[in-house]
């Protein structure tokens, strides 16, 4: 009689026989997945490189030319005097934006009378600077209001002198 299976005998092996079977094992590999993935080691976060410093400088027309945007260059606008870094608003003054005449020149006339056209700058670029003459009281304080606009939004990178002047000032 000792050879033959007891009636107890048989759930224990029916118990064994239930835990491994295919549900235990898809939830034992999700546990083990998510332990996984919770515990492995992250790799270090690397924090994109800034852009190059900005160092103030003079500006003659002729030096400000290039920064029109065009071969990767940034983009200078003047404005009374002061240069300013619009690169950040490339897409309205870089190439093809709507205010793209202004890149990389003075545009102290065409902003103060609210026109693109290239009649509003200066053509000679080694001539003296456009001191806004005739332009009435109205022009003049929307060119303020477009200066205090830039000064808000945008940074000073340098002054806009004439050629010959640089050393000064």
């Amino acid at each position: 009689m000792a050879d033959s299976i007891t009636p107890m005998d048989t759930p224990a092996a029916a118990e064994v026989a239930s835990i491994a079977s295919p549900i235990n094992l898809i939830l034992f590999s999700l546990l083990i997945l998510l332990a996984y993935m919770r515990l492995r080691p992250t790799p270090p976060v690397t924090l994109p490189k800034g852009p190059p410093p900005t160092v103030f400088r003079t500006f003659t027309p002729l030096e400000l030319k290039p920064f029109n945007g065009e071969n990767n260059m940034p983009v200078y606008l003047a404005v009374r005097g002061r240069v300013f870094d619009v690169t950040s608003g490339r897409n309205f003054y870089g190439p093809g934006g709507p205010y793209e005449n202004f890149a990389g020149r003075d545009a102290s006339r065409g902003l103060a009378s609210g026109s693109f056209d290239e009649d509003m700058l200066t053509k000679n670029l080694e001539g003296p600077l456009d001191k806004l003459e005739g332009l009435g009281p109205e022009e003049m304080d929307a060119l303020r209001g477009w200066e205090e606009r830039f000064s808000e939004k945008y940074l000073v990178v340098g002054k806009l002198v004439a050629v010959g002047s640089e050393g000064t000032g």
